[in-house]
């Protein structure tokens, strides 16, 4: 597996995020500007639920910031146990340990991009080829980790 790929279709993924969090920030203020008006009350809460809007976005934009910032500090680096950068091959399928961005495919392979503070993670953290698991009384054998 080459982990290197994975890492920049994560990171691919979240630039595409940032983006598109931005983009919609820059939408809802200009919105906000746009309900400027000296009719009163009704566009002062106008205006405040759009800023609030923008602070949900904010807060958005800030968790994939984090992301990215985890990414950059992650290697393609063989891994020998289940870490953050480990690609992990269960009986139940393959996980990239990094930040949660979902399903990832490279080639025909699904591969499912979990945090470190994932559940799941923390069950498997320190294992090692061969050990098994368990969680939500499913029990998970790690096959290979890379």
């Amino acid at each position: 597996m080459n982990k290197q790929e994975i890492i920049n279709i994560i990171k691919a993924k979240t630039t595409d995020k940032i983006k598109y969090f931005e983009n919609l920030i820059a939408e809802t203020r200009a919105s906000n500007n746009d309900t400027k008006s000296s009719m009163g009350d009704k566009y002062e809460t106008g205006r405040e639920m759009l800023q609030q809007e923008i602070n949900n976005l904010q807060r958005q934009l800030n968790e994939v910031l984090n992301q990215q910032a985890v990414l950059q500090k992650i290697t393609s680096e063989p891994s020998g146990k289940v870490q953050n950068g480990a690609l992990v091959k269960t009986d139940k399928g393959l996980f990239y340990v990094a930040v949660s961005m979902g399903e990832v495919f490279l080639g025909d392979k699904k591969i499912i991009t979990v945090s470190v503070d994932s559940p799941l993670v923390k069950k498997m953290l320190g294992k090692k080829n061969e050990e098994k698991f368990i969680i939500n009384n499913i029990h998970h054998i790690i096959k290979c980790i890379w």
